[in-house]
């Protein structure tokens, strides 16, 4: 696990990923152009998990399967 700390919607917050998990989220926010604190602000605000690192994790999942195209 990797903890980070970011500022998103105007508060701190560290969030704990795999390595794996932050390496996909910085390929996804680069590809649609925006920073990371960003994508993952994007993230928090859509969220039904309420557990933030759970609801990037899905948000990995979802954006590599329909990359797939399943």
């Amino acid at each position: 696990m990797r903890k980070r700390s970011l500022t998103i919607a105007g508060h701190r917050t560290s969030i704990a990923l795999e390595p794996q998990f932050w390496d996909a989220l910085e390929s996804i926010a680069q590809t649609r152009d925006v920073s990371l604190p960003h994508l993952i602000a994007e993230i928090d605000e859509t969220r039904e998990d309420p557990n933030l690192s759970s609801a990037i994790r899905v948000f990995v999942l979802a954006w590599y399967r329909s990359a797939s195209g399943r």
